[in-house]
C-alpha cells in the first residue's frame, strides 16, 4: 500500500515536460499571422498538454492511435466554442522537412508552421 501511495505522490509531482503531448507547440494559421495572439482571427494555433487551442476554441486531443508505419496520430477531438460542443476526428502529422504539422480532417488537410520559442 506504501508503494502505491508513493508512486501517486511521485506521478502528482512530475514536471510538466513529462505531461507534454508529441504536436506541443504554436503555429502560424497563415504565413503573416501574430505568434503572439493564440485563439483569435489572425493569430495563432497552440497544442499543449494534448489540448488544441484554436479560434475561439477548445478541444481535448483524446483516444490517440498511432498510424502504422507514419509519424502520425489520429485522435478524437473533444470541442467547445462559442456556446456549441463537438466531436472530431482528426489526424495529426509531423512534416518530413521541417517542424511544421499536419493536420488533416475529414475531407480537408491543413499544414501548420511552428511559430519560433519566445525569448
Amino acid at each position: 500500500m506504501r508503494r502505491a501511495g508513493g508512486l501517486a505522490i511521485a506521478i502528482m509531482l512530475a514536471p510538466a515536460a513529462l505531461l507534454a503531448g508529441p504536436f506541443d507547440g504554436i503555429f502560424r494559421q497563415a504565413a503573416n499571422a501574430e505568434c503572439g495572439l493564440v485563439g483569435v482571427d489572425g493569430g495563432a494555433l497552440e497544442i499543449r498538454d494534448n489540448v488544441f487551442h484554436g479560434v475561439e476554441s477548445r478541444c481535448e486531443m483524446t483516444r490517440p492511435v498511432n498510424v502504422d508505419r507514419m509519424d502520425a496520430i489520429l485522435y478524437t477531438l473533444e470541442c467547445a466554442g462559442e456556446g456549441t460542443t463537438w466531436s472530431e476526428r482528426v489526424m495529426m502529422m509531423n512534416a518530413a522537412d521541417n517542424d511544421d504539422i499536419f493536420m488533416i480532417w475529414d475531407g480537408y488537410a491543413f499544414r501548420y508552421s511552428r511559430c519560433p520559442e519566445p525569448n
